[in-house]
This record gives C-alpha cells, structure tokens and sequence, in this order.
C-alpha cells in the first residue's frame, strides 16, 4: 500500500425495481407451473424470514439496474462519468456472456474508460472494492466507479417435482433483483483520513459445488434443464454460513478484529434471517450495530453489503469519520472483510 494514497468511498447508492414478489406470489407461482409439490402457507417464510423480493421488470437487464444505480451514486459523490478513470461491473449476473457487462454499463453512462467485469459470486462487490481500492493506491487510476446489476430471481425454479427439489432450490425464491454502485477516489492515507482501511479474503475452493448456477458454462453451454438453469444447492456447506462467517474474521482476520469490534455498523451478507442471527450472534458483537434487509428485500446477492450500507447511511446510523465493517459470503466458497473509514 502506498504511504500517500488512499481509496477514498466517496458514494454508495442502490436501486430496488418496484415490482416486488411476496411470498405468498412466489408459493402461486409454483402451483400455477403445475408443481406436483406446492409448499403449503408460511413454510417459506417460516424457514427464511423472507417476507418478498425485488423483481426486474421484463425488458430490464442486468447492466440497466446497474447504470440508474451508477447515476444515483455519481449524483451524490457530485462526479460526473467524463471524471472516472475505471469501471468496474461486479454482480454475479450478466447481460451476456461476450461481450463484458461492463462495456454495456460503460456504452449506457457514455463512459470512455477502461472498463472489465469483477465476478465472484455474492463477493463480487466487495473484490471489486479491493481491487479499485488496490488500483487507486498504487496510483494507476485515481476515480473508480463499481456497478452492480442483479438479476439472480432469473435463477428460480418453477415446477418442483416433490420435496427434496424445493429445499434444494430454495435459495432461488428468496434472491432480489437489485443494482448498486460505489465511488471510489484518491485521498490522503493519514491516520485519521477516510478511506478503505483493510481487506481481507480467504477462499475454500474445494467446496465450489455447493450452491452452482450450472447452465451458460462450458459444462452445459446450452441446457435448459431445471437443475442447470436454477439455483441449486447441492450439499448442506451453505447452511452453516453463518458460523463460517465468523470464524473467518476470528481465524484469518485476527488483526483486524479490533477494527470490526470499534466499527460503528457491520454489514453481513445475508441469505435468510436465521443465518443472519447466526452470523450476528456468532460475532459476538452487539445487536444495535447490524442491519436486518434480507427480510424486507431478499438476498440482494453482492449487492447486499451496499444495500445494508446505504440503508444505514439513510437512517443516519452511521455518520461521516465512522468506521464500518462489510464481511461477504460467496458460492465458490469465499469470505472476505473490508474495514472502511467514511
């Protein structure tokens, strides 16, 4: 890290489509694909907390809740596109395989800077944030703009044949569709200055088929088979994320811990409200520095850690010069922490 630079965050904004799913209309979903098994009332919302999702509208794409969240966030870091020198598109979805989303981010905002795709499952967001915070403190670009576009309620399966399917599918009716971005710029590095202050990443790779979306890969570049096109969790690895979590920032982030416990607000990634307290009540942490969203807006996917931030930020619970935390989960199997000074 440089002595003189830091990666300053500048603006963080999210974009929640106004369609919105409740449970109750995912649950007449699956009755009306003539699902031989339909989950009687109250089991998805008794076993994920989920109340109802955020869904995209027909013709919007990955890349369109990514740009009207770029606009929002360029907007209140009072940038203007022509001012930043990287784009980086982060989500676990895509517009398509080729070309990179983020040259269709950059063709819509009308930027002309160097522009690739970040793609880490539900950490793309916060690989992302280190890379840019990486770039910028080594001096090669000076303002970065992270977008984000999810489209993940594109991943859920309709017709369940019995039982044993819906729970290994049901990861996928409780996933939103959201767009978020982030600002990042140079800044002074002294020891009371904003900016990204740590990241931390460690990664299990042997547990990479736990949680697949298999279809548009080289495995299966053209299947339509239910299995291959949904969310499927395979083995039971995610069920205990929670613990995972926070084991992560005690074993490979012992240093920083004294940085998580003097935060103001920590964000967790969140797939349902039980592994959320799990995470929360592992940590050990009090509970007034957490923010339930999955809840009200559904696993936002890598755009949850943002989602959490801003809604923070909105309600005033963290302020200029306070220090946040943001600890992301990832199919593949990856965990990360980032430390960041606002």
């Amino acid at each position: 890290m440089s002595s003189d630079r830091r990666a300053r965050l500048v603006s963080t904004a999210v974009h929640l489509p106004p369609r919105y799913r409740t449970m109750t209309q995912t649950r007449a979903a699956i009755a009306a694909a003539n699902s031989p098994f339909v989950p009687p009332p109250g089991l998805l919302e008794d076993l994920t907390g989920v109340r109802g999702v955020h869904v995209r509208s027909d013709d919007e794409q990955a890349s369109d809740l990514a740009v009207t969240a770029a606009l929002k966030a360029l907007d209140a870091a009072g940038t203007s596109i022509g001012e930043i020198d990287l784009l980086l598109f982060a989500s676990s979805g895509q517009d398509l395989v080729e070309p990179a989303t983020a040259h269709i981010v950059a063709a819509k905002l009308g930027a002309f800077c160097p522009a690739f795709d970040v793609k880490n499952a539900c950490n793309s967001v916060l690989n992302a944030l280190e890379t840019a915070a990486a770039f910028i403190e080594n001096g090669r670009y000076r303002t970065v703009l992270i977008a984000c576009g999810e489209t993940a309620t594109l991943t859920a399966r309709w017709h369940v044949p019995d039982h044993v399917t819906f729970m290994r599918h049901l990861p996928g009716y409780t996933v939103s569709d959201a767009g978020a971005a982030l600002v990042l710029t140079a800044g002074p590095a002294g020891p009371d200055d904003p900016g990204v202050l740590r990241t931390v990443f460690a990664a299990d790779s042997s547990a990479w088929e736990a949680c697949t979306v298999a279809a548009g890969g080289s495995m299966h570049p053209r299947s339509t088979h239910d299995d291959h096109v949904c969310l499927r969790l395979n083995d039971d690895e995610l069920t205990r994320t929670g613990r995972r979590m926070a084991g992560f920032v005690l074993e490979y982030a012992a240093e920083e811990m004294a940085m998580v416990r003097d935060s103001a607000f920590i964000a967790v990634h969140q797939i349902s409200m039980p592994q959320f307290h799990e995470a929360r009540d592992a940590l050990g942490l009090p509970a007034n520095r957490f923010q339930a969203t999955v809840d009200r807006y559904g696993n936002a996917a890598s755009a949850s850690l943002p989602l959490q931030l801003a809604v923070a930020q909105q309600s005033d619970r963290v302020m200029p010069g306070d220090t946040v935390s943001l600890i992301g989960l990832a199919s593949g199997f990856s965990i990360g922490l980032a430390v960041i000074r606002l």
